[in-house]
């Protein structure tokens, strides 16, 4: 073997220790997008100033009005363009006085809070025995006409769940129960809160009559008072409650969606749509559902415009009405369902983090799917093999066939809060809605710019 001079072994080692190193990759647009949202303001201001300035925001009332006045002066300041509200018009139910006290065998008041479209009770409210039904089943279970002038109460088990699933099951009790007790006689209905908090707060939310039933009052006990109330029946007294939902229907009032546009430079490529919206039951704020969803998506929509010119026009729809119905996703389908729409996304989850993302696009666009799950990874975003579904807002055009991109939050404490006096700023926690921003201002900035079609001919 021949010898080497250590001085040649010394030039060898000097110059494998000094030889450059490759050039790390310059950061890509998406990754440079990802990294500057993630120190966003825009989107805390919007959810403070709306919850501030405007507070609760009830369907069709001068609230709502007033939240679509600060949101177009906002996104104007903002920078949007083609900014305006656009107004349809709608049926109103009013809350008034939500109460409830057991008279028989152990007199108490309990809190509750009346359903959406809840019929009124006379001023003086009504009294009669209550009748309890562990689950929903065992109400639909029950022979027609037993319940005539009782009042029906239902009880479930909604436990938390990251995804959120178990709203979809749990709050069939609420969608469906009262539909259901009037069908059976009752003179009125309790449940217990489609929420999985234990605070003494009732969780609201809106019911839909069936057809052909006549309503009756309808409201949500919070969750300790349920339980209180199961434990008065377990004692296998005779338990009677007087209850008084007032309430009034208002025709024909003026609602409306709020749009702006970051516009694209190919009108032929179509628009993305990044939905939230503005209403919010009245017990609380409304912080959650939805103020943050609207500051997210406003905030990730700038963030991704700043990147250089967009193809596709990005525009902002801020719906009103979504809480009591999808009023307005229907208002805005049936002004713009002509319109090239080259894909949705919708956010209305809360503002804790995103944790997966779901797709549902043509064929042929995987490539782009794998573009956005590769920048979004960072984020501790997985991607799963859900299809995506859309939310109540952008619903009708999801059913129209336009793909769609669901971010989804963790929603684990998202029915501690859900349609309660506890939606207020102080809920929202400003890193994870942060985080919300960076990965919305990726997908819509991959989906404002790929060169793939997204089904637009």
């Amino acid at each position: 073997m021949q010898k080497i001079r250590s001085g040649t072994v010394a030039a060898l080692l000097l110059g494998s220790i000094f030889t450059p190193l490759p050039a790390a990759a310059a950061p890509s647009r998406s990754e440079a997008i990802r990294e500057a949202a993630l120190q966003d303001s825009v989107a805390w201001d919007f959810v403070e100033g709306l919850t501030t300035e405007v507070g609760p925001r009830p369907a069709g009332t001068p609230q709502e009005a007033r939240a679509r006045e600060w949101a177009v002066a906002k996104l104007k300041r903002l920078g949007f363009a083609n900014v305006r509200a656009e107004p349809y018009r709608m049926s109103v139910w009013l809350r008034g006085k939500d109460e409830a006290h057991v008279t028989a065998p152990f007199p108490q008041r309990l809190v509750l809070a009346a359903l959406g479209n809840s019929a009124s009770t006379p001023d003086r409210g009504i009294e009669a025995e209550l009748v309890y039904f562990p689950t929903l089943a065992a109400l639909e279970a029950a022979p027609d006409g037993s319940l005539k002038g009782k009042i029906a109460f239902v009880s479930h088990s909604m436990t938390a769940t990251q995804d959120g699933s178990s709203y979809g099951y749990f709050g069939a009790t609420r969608r469906q129960g009262p539909s259901i007790a009037s069908r059976k006689g009752a003179a009125a209905i309790l449940i217990r809160s489609i929420g999985t908090d234990h605070h003494r707060q009732a969780h609201s939310g809106i019911q839909m009559w069936a057809d052909g039933v006549k309503p009756i009052p309808a409201a949500a006990l919070s969750i300790p008072d349920a339980d209180q109330l199961i434990r008065i029946l377990a004692r296998g007294q005779s338990v009677r409650l007087h209850l008084t939902l007032t309430s009034r229907v208002l025709k024909d009032q003026p609602s409306g969606n709020v749009i702006a546009e970051l516009p694209g430079n190919d009108p032929r490529a179509g628009i993305v749509i990044a939905a939230c919206h503005l209403d919010s039951w009245d017990q609380g704020t409304g912080a959650i559902d939805d103020a943050s969803g609207c500051g997210i998506v406003a905030a990730a929509a700038l963030h991704a415009a700043k990147a250089g010119p967009l193809r596709r026009t990005i525009r902002i729809l801020m719906a009103g009405a979504e809480e009591v119905g999808g009023d307005g996703g229907r208002a805005y389908f049936a002004a713009h369902a002509a319109e090239p729409h080259a894909l949705v996304m919708e956010s209305d989850f809360g503002a804790d983090r995103v944790w997966r993302v779901d797709y549902k696009l043509p064929a042929g666009h995987e490539g782009l799917a794998s573009r956005i799950s590769a920048a979004l990874a960072p984020l501790g975003i997985a991607q799963s093999l859900a299809a995506a579904g859309g939310g109540s807002d952008i619903e009708p055009l999801v059913k129209a066939g336009i793909p769609v991109i669901d971010l989804q939050q963790d929603g684990t404490r998202y029915f501690d809060i859900h349609h309660t006096a506890d939606d207020t700023l102080d809920k929202v926690d400003r890193g994870q809605l942060q985080q919300n921003v960076s990965a919305w201002a990726v997908a819509l900035f991959e989906t404002a710019n790929t060169q793939e079609s997204l089904g637009i001919k």
